[in-house]
């Protein structure tokens, strides 16, 4: 089999797992999203051995996963986050912060020096946006505040989770923190978002113009493109998740009066694409280094702790909500899908987690994703609470 076909064979059999997964999940009254990352761990490399990763399977997830908040962002106008900014700070905040604590209370106590466990906090931190959004995207409750603070507390939760991710990194040298570099790298991200949020927004209402430009009577689609892949590069520049780049994309067009047909025409592409970033997800983990008691247990120890982290920090963040809203929020932000996994990935190529350890990270990484998506459904079934509006 020359290189070509294998790779195609492979995109084939990551599809395939996706349509497969998604649907069982679907008829067992689950969210799809549970089913592809389980195929993913069904097919990997550590499971039946069906799936090799390539470079064109990393680079078609990566498209899903911008796609994905991108779709997520065109329904998201800045007018509505800014009616819950204030909530979504504090459960953005609080829901970085819980679970810091916890993570490095644990790694602390497994022997990890102050550094290093601080490093191992980091896996714990930053939410999986990508597999949030396509739960309430699947439920179709996008609109409900709940969502609007899930989602904007999760794109500052990610910043937040970067700015701590190299304050982190810088401490596993022995040069010492440059806290010059840090700051710098801390304003630019910071302020990357904000003059995109609020100045994009605003120049695009005036300017939606542009995207019928050109001659092409499909102008707005590939000129919306261009600037979504542009936002996404822009935000990896700024030491954010391209994913974020492309959330701020969806929500600057969303501004258009294009906005529902963009919604229409990247759904298409969207249901090709995006199933290959949660299939990958899944290959990602290794399940014969979680074939021992006291890894498993681990694994179970650092589950519990990472799923209370977000729960009660978001939850104590959106208390406004009364209990029912507080809880949707806390656990809308516990899946860490594939941040935790590359956050171990970072670990284990600086030398900072062993084999076992970063098995325990990704083992936590895919619990959170598959165990929080039922649980957010059920709660979101529920009829939409009368609340006052947050600020």
């Amino acid at each position: 089999m020359d290189h070509s076909t294998g790779v195609l064979t492979g995109l084939l059999v990551a599809f395939v797992a996706a349509l497969v997964g998604g649907e069982i999940a679907q008829r067992l009254r689950m969210p799809a999203v549970v089913g592809q990352i389980a195929a993913g761990v069904a097919v990997g490399p550590s499971a039946l051995g069906w799936l090799t990763m390539s470079d064109p399977l990393n680079l078609l997830s990566e498209l899903g996963a911008i796609l994905l908040l991108f779709a997520v962002g065109l329904e998201t106008r800045l007018a509505d986050l800014r009616k819950v900014g204030k909530t979504a700070f504090l459960v953005g905040a609080l829901g970085v912060a819980f679970p810091f604590v916890l993570g490095a209370g644990w790694a602390g106590l497994s022997g990890f020096p102050t550094g290093k466990a601080m490093f191992v906090a980091s896996a714990f931190v930053a939410t999986s946006a990508g597999i949030t959004a396509k739960v309430l995207q699947e439920l179709g409750v996008l609109d409900r505040t709940e969502a609007r603070i899930i989602l904007g507390a999760a794109v500052i939760d990610d910043v937040l989770a970067m700015l701590l991710l190299a304050v982190v990194s810088a401490l596993q040298t022995e040069a010492g923190v440059d806290v010059l570099n840090l700051l710098k790298i801390m304003g630019g991200a910071v302020g990357f978002v904000a003059v995109v949020a609020l100045l994009g927004t605003s120049v695009m209402k005036r300017s939606s113009g542009l995207l019928d430009a050109p001659i092409d009577n499909e102008s707005p689609l590939p000129v919306s493109f261009a600037i979504l892949l542009a936002l996404a590069v822009a935000s990896a520049h700024f030491g954010l998740a391209a994913i974020i780049g492309a959330f701020l994309a969806g929500m600057v067009l969303a501004e258009t009066p294009h906005r529902h047909d963009l919604q229409h025409d990247f759904a298409r592409v969207s249901a090709v694409l995006v199933p290959f970033f949660f299939v990958v997800t899944g290959a990602h983990v290794d399940v014969r280094l979680l074939a021992n008691g006291p890894t498993l247990l681990s694994v179970a120890v650092v589950t519990v702790l990472a799923i209370v982290g977000k729960v009660v920090g978001g939850g104590i963040g959106a208390r406004g909500l009364g209990r029912t809203g507080a809880l949707v929020v806390g656990v809308g932000m516990v899946p860490r899908g594939e941040v935790g996994v590359i956050v171990a990935g970072l670990g284990q190529k600086a030398g900072v987690f062993p084999p076992t350890i970063y098995a325990v990270i990704v083992g936590m990484s895919l619990l959170t994703s598959v165990v929080a998506p039922p649980v957010l459904k059920r709660l979101l079934d529920r009829p939409a609470p009368e609340v006052l509006p947050v600020s």
